[in-house]
């Protein structure tokens, strides 16, 4: 009698247990990592999980050896996460069988194998029964066992890589995959969690990305509608919206041919003397305004009114962007008809709007302000460029005009209003003629005034008989048409309100003013244009 030194079965003759070791080696199970073989599944799994210490991939390494080992199939409804595979009955349940077939049939309905059972049994007597089944075995130092020779070299279950034999496979997961190697079954939770923390944070690096991306686009395209508002955008300057504009007068049948031919002409030979063509010009409206306030205006108690100035409103070649020059020129107009400034300014016309841009590029060029020079690219002529307060004062003070610029930086009353700035301005005028007749005309300039996206020309300031403020003002977007109502023998009250400002009516949240005071000696303007260096203001309040 022959006894089987693996299931310890015995047979007759040497012939039956050669058979009967070839039943063992085709259900032979073998040990992925180590070629530990001839234990039954159970004894398999307990192996791997306290030899080998993969825990988290467990359920992977027994559906693996299930599928490559004994053939299960996903087809087959008794194949699922029930093993197929029988217990010895030599170790376990005592039934001989010679045949896998034989020995499904020594097994109970209720003796599947689940995975929760392997945690739940003794690990200790584990570990002892299967060092002993090794060493009775004899196959844990074998080179090349079935597993190798059948199914080609292990390869490592994290990262793929392969290597020739299982000792090999076993260094490297021990070695690359320690950290893996230590996390229990029950923290896979944890490092699924640290996936997703992981994902979490890619996306939003993702969205931060396209955020910035997006805001990128916004800022360009802000900072384009910035140039395009205020001229910087290569578009053309005065010439070329003239002529653009008229083409459009002509094809919408508002203007003859022969009209936009002879206007050409007058704008081409303006442009080349600098000087304006006076088409957009109205002048008398002071002294029309001292008839009035004379003869009418009942509610006024005092008025006083500014030197004598022209008014000149936007054309074609301006409309949108031009007040700033317009007001200019009216602040201009006034000089050249006062006595006091004909050292400064003898000789000169009131110049077009392309001259005006090409007396401050001089002026930058002589050094004024070049902080301000750079914000506009050191370039006026050709564009569209707006121009405020700042470029106001060193035009002026490069033609030796001396001015300077108040800053109304905040609402100084009620509700947004400005009262400290008519207070200013009611000084400004009436510290000529205090005490006198109802209508003082003064030899004062008129004052520039600037807030945002616009400025206009303050020509006067009305005192009511109850006291209350109104300014009076020149807007470069009023047109001639207008403006010639008020030359009029018999002025309506009606005409003066498109001049009329009330405190309630200029509630922006910043005003500028330029206010001259006389002319400048040679060495005063070049103290000033060594000053503008650092260009400051005085603020009120």
């Amino acid at each position: 009698m022959l006894s089987c030194d693996i299931c310890g079965e015995t047979v007759t003759s040497e012939p039956d247990m050669k058979a009967h070791l070839i039943v063992h080696m085709e259900n032979e199970i073998v040990c992925p990592f180590c070629k530990l073989s001839g234990v039954s599944y159970d004894e398999m799994c307990f192996h791997i999980e306290t030899a080998h210490f993969e825990q988290n991939t467990l359920e992977r390494n027994f559906e693996r050896i299930n599928t490559v080992q004994f053939g299960t199939s996903d087809n087959k409804k008794d194949n699922t996460l029930q093993c197929g595979m029988e217990v010895n009955s030599s170790i376990l349940s005592g039934c001989a069988s010679n045949h896998p077939k034989n020995s499904s049939q020594c097994l109970t309905k209720d003796s599947t194998l689940k995975h929760e059972t392997f945690y739940s049994e003794n690990l200790t007597e584990s570990r002892k029964f299967l060092k002993s089944r090794e060493k009775q075995s004899g196959l844990t130092e074998v080179k090349g066992s079935i597993y190798e020779t059948t199914y080609g070299p292990p390869e490592c279950p994290f990262c793929g890589k392969i290597e020739e034999h299982s000792e090999d496979m076993e260094t490297h997961v021990k070695t690359t995959h320690a950290n893996l190697l230590d996390i229990p079954l029950e923290g896979m939770d944890r490092v699924q969690c640290s996936g997703d923390l992981q994902l979490a944070h890619q996306l939003q690096q993702e969205e931060d990305r396209k955020r910035r991306s997006e805001e990128s686009r916004q800022e360009i395209e802000e900072f384009q509608k910035l140039q395009r508002q205020y001229g910087l955008d290569n578009s053309g300057g005065y010439k070329q919206q003239q002529l653009r504009n008229m083409e459009i007068e002509v094809n919408r049948g508002r203007m003859p041919p022969s009209e936009f031919h002879r206007r050409k002409a007058d704008m081409m030979e303006s442009l080349a003397i600098g000087i304006d063509d006076g088409k957009t010009k109205t002048s008398g409206i002071i002294e029309a305004l001292h008839r009035y306030y004379q003869n009418a205006a009942t509610d006024v108690r005092q008025v006083w009114l500014s030197s004598v100035v022209d008014h000149f409103h936007s054309s074609l070649g301006d409309k949108g962007w031009g007040c700033g020059y317009r007001n200019f020129q009216m602040l201009l107009s006034s000089l050249l008809q006062n006595d006091a400034y004909d050292d400064c300014l003898k000789g000169m016309s009131v110049p077009c709007i392309p001259k005006i841009q090409s007396m401050i590029e001089d002026a930058w060029k002589e050094g004024f302000d070049p902080q301000g020079a750079s914000q506009l690219n050191n370039r006026l002529q050709g564009t569209k460029a707006w121009i405020g307060a700042c470029e106001v004062y060193i035009l002026l003070t490069s033609l030796r005009v001396k001015c300077h610029i108040v800053d109304f930086h905040k609402s100084t009353g009620p509700l947004g209003t400005h009262p400290r700035l008519f207070e200013w301005i009611l000084n400004y005028y009436s510290s000529e003629g205090e005490g006198s007749p109802k209508v003082v005309c003064t030899s004062k300039p008129p004052i520039y005034l600037q807030h945002q996206g616009h400025s206009r020309t303050v020509i006067g300031i009305e005192e009511k008989k109850n006291r209350t403020l109104c300014l009076l003002i020149f807007d470069p977007g009023c047109p001639s048409r207008e403006m010639q109502k008020l030359l009029k023998q018999d002025v309506e009250a009606s005409s003066l309100k498109q001049l009329r400002k009330s405190m309630g009516n200029l509630k922006h949240k910043q005003y500028q003013i330029v206010a001259v005071e006389g002319a400048l000696s040679p060495e005063e303007k070049v103290a000033r244009r060594q000053d503008s260096q650092v260009f400051t203001a005085e603020k009120i309040p």
